[in-house]
């Protein structure tokens, strides 16, 4: 991995956050604190290509990005309410019945 790929990566809060729990398990493992330097560089070499893989999938870097035009179509195409949501929405908002009893 090159210097600008890893700033890249180290630009994204979850790496950061990535970076920070090996971090705390590579110390754990030795007792002592070993950096976060350290754990940077370790975590850059074994572990990067794997995390990218799961959270930056090939597509994803090269998404278009979405325009005004193509957010209004996303919206338009959202199925309509059903009759169920309504329901549920009526009795959120009406007033909260008793359980019957049985028991006179």
């Amino acid at each position: 991995m090159n210097k600008t790929e890893a700033e890249k990566l180290l630009s994204d809060r979850r790496v950061v956050e990535e970076i920070h729990r090996h971090l705390w398990i590579e110390s754990e493992k030795v007792g002592h604190d070993i950096g976060f330097e350290q754990a940077k560089e370790d975590w850059l070499k074994n572990f990067s290509k794997a995390w990218m893989a799961y959270h930056l999938p090939e597509g994803a870097s090269k998404r278009r990005p979405v325009s005004k035009d193509s957010a209004k179509e996303v919206r338009s195409r959202k199925s309509p309410k059903t009759a169920a949501s309504k329901k549920t929405k009526e009795r959120s908002s009406s007033k909260k019945r008793r359980a019957k009893t049985y028991v006179e």
